[in-house]
């Protein structure tokens, strides 16, 4: 019975995240925007997020160099290596381990201050006040995700390359002109832009959903918890579904990566 109950108010409060995300269209107009409490997380989303980031993507891309390394150059592929690191990190790896990192980083944040906000009624304060929750408190933050997480991608592509080159050149003598020159193949530009594009995407979601969870928060402190744990989970499922939505839409049919090589 409370396994159906808790089912049926995650589904609830999903149906909001939806419509919450139909609200932002509506308000989401240049004259309206707050830009000082926009900056504020900015600030948040960022900077603040930015060397846990890396070090994910650092750690990722030797440990994802070690792994393919040692088979390919088994098999004489050795050249080959900095392209499949480079590919696997902008299509895949980079934007779906930042936005993890921020889905339990700032995704919890704006549920648990949002929820914090709900439960002692400064969101009712608000509209006394002829203030938008929504303008004010949910908009800022859906930009500084959209904006910020493709920069800190970006970021962690570089931060990934890097430690994957360090372990190739110290670990098995490759040559680092070879290892770039062989991502530099690889890629192209929609490869840059589709990880862009998840970027946005995913940042989105996860702005709505912690931003929603917050809204729907009942139960006092105890609901602040649990809107804050839940959020982090629905988020990380959000993440990873739109991501294989995205990749099926973006990637589909023969690749061209391995020509010849």
């Amino acid at each position: 019975m409370a396994l159906k109950t808790g089912l049926g108010s995650w589904l609830q409060r999903l149906m909001a995240a939806l419509f919450l995300g139909g609200q932002i269209l509506l308000h989401l107009k240049p004259h309206k925007i707050h830009r000082r409490n926009t900056l504020e997380q900015m600030a948040v989303v960022g900077p603040d997020s930015l060397l846990i980031a890396l070090v994910t993507a650092g750690f990722v891309g030797m440990v994802f160099t070690i792994q393919v390394a040692r088979e390919f150059i088994n098999f004489g592929a050795g050249t080959a290596v900095g392209g499949v690191l480079a590919i696997a990190l902008t299509r895949e790896l980079a934007p779906v381990l930042t936005a993890v990192v921020l889905a339990g980083r700032v995704g919890s944040a704006f549920a648990a201050e949002i929820g914090t906000m709900q439960v002692t009624e400064q969101i009712d304060a608000l509209y006394i006040l002829k203030t938008d929750p929504i303008e004010y408190l949910v908009i800022p933050r859906i930009i500084a995700c959209c904006t910020m997480l493709p920069i800190l991608t970006i970021l962690s592509l570089i931060t990934g390359m890097a430690g994957g080159l360090l372990i190739a050149i110290t670990v098995y003598n490759l040559s680092d002109t070879v290892f770039l020159d062989s991502a530099k193949s690889f890629l192209g530009l929609w490869d840059l832009i589709s990880a862009m594009i998840k970027a946005s995407v995913f940042g989105m979601l996860i702005a709505i959903i912690g931003c929603n969870w917050g809204l729907t928060t009942t139960g006092g402190a105890k609901g602040v918890g649990q809107s804050t744990t839940t959020a982090v989970v629905t988020a990380l499922l959000a993440i990873f579904i739109s991501n294989f939505l995205l990749s099926w839409l973006m990637f589909q049919g023969a690749g061209s990566a391995f020509q010849g090589i």
